[in-house]
């Protein structure tokens, strides 16, 4: 299986700005810049679609691991903090802190913590990233 998305810039990087888009549509064109990636101005960024990639495949790979191991989720949700830090003469993501609530009825805590954290090491987004990946589960409800 094979997914795409693609990008397109114009201009230098300051001033420039830039398009991305996704094989599905699901994004067309969306706006991004140097100030939508380092300031808080208008636009997505390389990112903030990488925490909603990373925050979309452990939500969904959590919900499969507690259902392999007999617990039906009612509700998971996961928030994804990536950290772009100066690094060198570059930047460099150091750090995605994964942030997860989860529903999930008559499971212990040990039983979701067990999952949960073998969940962070086997999301597919979690194996290609270098930074360190912190995670902060809980079983809720």
């Amino acid at each position: 299986m094979k997914k795409t998305a693609s990008a397109a810039w114009s201009g230098g990087l300051r001033e420039g700005s830039g398009i991305v888009s996704t094989g599905t549509g699901v994004l067309h064109d969306a706006p991004y810049g140097f100030h939508s990636r380092f300031e808080d101005g208008p636009g997505t960024n390389p990112e903030e679609l990488l925490g909603a990639a990373h925050a979309g495949c452990y939500t969904m790979a959590l919900a499969a691991g507690l259902e392999q191991a007999g617990f039906t989720p009612a509700r998971v949700e996961t928030k994804a903090v990536v950290t772009l830090d100066k690094d060198g003469d570059g930047f460099a993501i150091t750090t995605v802190e994964l942030i997860s609530r989860a529903v999930v009825p008559r499971i212990d805590v040990a039983t979701f913590d067990s999952i949960a954290q073998a969940t962070k090491e086997g999301c597919p987004v979690s194996k290609v990233l270098k930074a360190r990946i912190t995670l902060d589960a809980r079983l809720e409800g």
